[in-house]
């Protein structure tokens, strides 16, 4: 006698026993054999077998159809369809059949079973998503802790892994960006001399470019080389006797401009298109290697070279075009308005590329994770020239830049969809997201002897790329859906992780929005670092009270200072010091509430999770004792009130507290970490909380020693 299998269910519930899975057999059905079907396919196959059911063909329980829309006008939008026995996954193309598959996979790996799959729908906010990734050879700056990723970023492995992080959180862009390219792709067929490697390194080399190029392309990835400007290589240099001054590849130069320079940059544009047909485009920027050129002759040199180079292609290429901004007015008076409108007129008029160029401009210069208001861009102010008119031909890229957040996990939804809202005008297409002086590659963070399911440093910062990328794609995606990965990875209770991951990660930005900056060594908000003359030092309480903030909403230590002691008032409207701090110890006190309860029961990768959480935390509880302290220490200053002084002493014991705190939990976890930051001073020099606590307790020292100011 048979019994029927919802009775059998009920039965092994009831006694307790664990649950038995029933496999059921599902077909699927696609639509084409073309590489990126073939792909979405094999995710479905995957995460259908590791939940227990069967893939075959012939009579089958469920089916799954995958389909593509004929006109493909929306190509990354994507519908689920549920019905009797069978899912449709319908794509408005390859790739939104792709965001479809991962949709469904996303939920089979949940625990959904397959019948209780919901129809819902799905079109990108912004059709440009992209990573930018340094490459660590031919780097724009020279330093080990870009060196050591050398031969992580010459394996395959690592960029299969990178490029399906990508496409599981619907980045579209990968944007690749070294000094001078080339030589690392092609011998150039009249100048064979530029390229110094053997035939069998030249292939070593083409096999990696010509494997992340198919398997971005595979993913619905577009792939850019993106270049600095007048550059060759040393061999060309020498043969030629041109570029002499510039052999080491100093980013502050003047280029060559000769003919031979011009045709030797033309010729390789064009053939390394033809010779990479699954290279999407080239990107460029006005500036390096262009000292002391206008912007006119700036803009000619694009025109006769990478330009006219991509026109004479065998196919179109899609193009980044890096705007100049104030900080790139050259010679003979020109002003920042004169070099837009000049750089305008010159991107409305190509025509031969494909799809419209992506206008990268820096977002608050290099330190993106400061405020989502546009406070400055590299060289100071953006005029509204690009957006006035709407332009036609071209779309505003924002590049959020990080140089603030290398070692730390860091993930707050709510600033990156306030970001998005703020900053996605019309005339905006979207984003990247990346660093200078940070590669994702190689994990030289991780103490060893403590197993950790990551290889990769970017897998430690999964959360990072996962709310970048799905918010970027659908500013709507709830926190459920990050709230489910920390329960997937870590299991029921770790949900409140993201939660006290949005309230510790405010600390980094609040510093930054607080800290005047402008380029990138200016701040390294992980550090509580910042560039002192020539050199990146911790910011003192000294530093801290005279710096400016850079959100003009908030008010800085020595205007509060002295608009209170005066008897004065501040707008309303404004963040204080001491409403910073509260501010701080409000979100971090309950960070740390949230993660007391979690059980690590000896998975070091969550307690590497928990960890990260207690130190921003931490950091932000010292941050917001080291204001009071500050403010304490300059009202004291400026008024001779001996109880000031006292409750500085008071308020900066307990941040240097708080900072032994943060050794207390990073030292056993991290190792000291080589910081490109260093470079300029000291290559030798590593990083790690531990190695700043002297200059911390210096804070408390200050403020025992100080004296009443005599010039107020």
């Amino acid at each position: 006698m048979r019994i029927k299998k919802e009775v059998l269910f009920f039965l092994v519930c009831f006694i307790g026993a664990e649950p038995f899975i029933f496999s059921q057999r599902v077909s699927i059905h696609q639509p084409n054999e073309l590489p990126q079907t073939v792909y979405a396919v094999g995710l479905v196959k995957k995460a259908l077998l590791k939940q227990g059911y069967t893939v075959k063909e012939g009579p089958v329980d469920y089916r799954i159809n995958l389909a593509v829309k004929a006109d493909q006008s929306d190509r990354e939008s994507y519908s689920i369809v549920p019905a009797a026995r069978a899912i449709t996954v319908l794509g408005g193309g390859e790739s939104g059949l792709l965001y479809g598959c991962l949709s469904l996979c996303e939920d089979l790996r949940n625990g959904l079973p397959i019948e209780k799959i919901k129809a819902r729908q799905e079109r990108p906010h912004l059709p440009f998503r992209a990573l930018k990734f340094n490459l660590p050879w031919d780097t724009y700056r020279h330093s080990y802790a870009l060196d050591l990723h050398q031969e992580t970023c010459r394996d395959l492995r690592f960029w299969e892994a990178f490029l399906d992080m990508m496409a599981e959180n619907r980045f579209n862009a990968l944007t690749l960006w070294n000094l001078h390219p080339f030589p690392f792709m092609i011998r150039p067929k009249n100048f064979p001399e530029a390229c110094p490697f053997s035939e069998q390194e030249l292939a070593t080399w083409q096999t990696l470019y010509r494997g992340i190029f198919r398997m971005a392309k595979e993913r619905g990835i577009d792939t850019y080389l993106v270049n600095w400007n007048i550059f060759v290589s040393p061999e060309f240099a020498k043969a030629h006797q041109v570029a002499l001054d510039n052999l080491d590849h100093k980013i502050h130069a003047t280029g060559d401009t000769s003919a031979i320079v011009k045709r030797y940059t033309r010729e390789c544009v064009t053939q390394v298109l033809n010779e990479y047909p699954d290279l999407s485009g080239l990107g460029f920027t006005h500036g390096e290697g262009m000292w002391g050129m206008t912007p006119q002759q700036r803009q000619d040199w694009f025109g006769e070279t990478i330009l006219e180079g991509m026109r004479l292609a065998n196919r179109k290429a899609k193009l980044i075009h890096r705007v100049p901004l104030s900080a790139n007015v050259a010679l003979g008076g020109s002003t920042s308005v004169d070099t837009e409108v000049l750089t305008r007129k010159a991107m409305e008029k190509l025509n031969f590329l494909d799809g419209p160029i992506w206008a990268e401009v820096k977002f608050n210069w290099s330190h993106a994770f400061s405020s989502t208001k546009l406070i400055k861009v590299h060289g100071g102010k953006l005029n509204d020239t690009y957006f006035k008119p709407e332009p036609k031909n071209y779309k505003i890229a924002w590049m959020a830049r990080n140089e603030d957040i290398f070692c730390l996990r860091w993930g707050v939804p709510n600033f990156i969809r306030e970001h998005i809202a703020t900053n996605t005008q019309p005339y905006v297409g979207g984003y990247f997201v990346g660093s200078e002086c940070y590669i994702p590659a190689k994990d030289y963070f991780t103490k060893s002897g403590l197993p950790v399911d990551w290889q990769y440093a970017f897998q430690r910062q999964w959360l990072f790329y996962k709310l970048w990328g799905r918010l970027l794609y659908n500013p709507a995606t709830p926190d459920a859906v990050f709230k489910t990965e920390f329960t997937h990875r870590y299991g029921k209770g770790a949900e409140v992780l993201l939660e006290a991951s949005a309230l510790a990660g405010t600390t980094p930005l609040r510093l930054a929005s607080y800290f005047d900056f402008t380029w990138d060594f200016t701040l390294y908000s992980e550090g509580f670092m910042a560039l002192d003359k020539k050199s990146m030092d911790y910011i003192s309480i000294d530093r801290q009270i005279n710096q400016p903030p850079a959100d003009s909403n908030y008010v800085s230590i020595a205007e509060y200072a002295k608009t209170i002691s005066s008897g004065g008032s501040l707008a309303t409207h404004k963040i204080t010091p001491p409403a910073l701090s509260q501010l701080l110890e409000r979100d971090c006190n309950k960070a740390l509430g949230l993660v007391k309860a979690i059980k690590i029961n000896g998975n070091n990768s969550l307690r590497y999770e928990v960890a990260d959480i207690k130190t921003w935390a931490n950091l932000g509880l010292y941050f917001a004792q080291k204001l009071k302290g500050a403010v304490a220490l300059q009202t004291y200053r400026l008024t001779g009130n001996t109880n000031d002084k006292l409750l500085a002493v008071k308020y900066l014991k307990q941040a240097l507290n708080h900072w032994d705190a943060v050794v207390a939990i990073t030292r056993p976890l991290y190792n000291d970490m080589p910081l490109v930051h260093f470079s300029e001073s000291n290559d030798s020099l590593r990083f790690h909380w531990e190695k700043l606590r002297p200059a911390v307790a210096n804070d408390l020292n200050i403020a025992k020693n100080a004296t009443v100011s005599t010039t107020n």
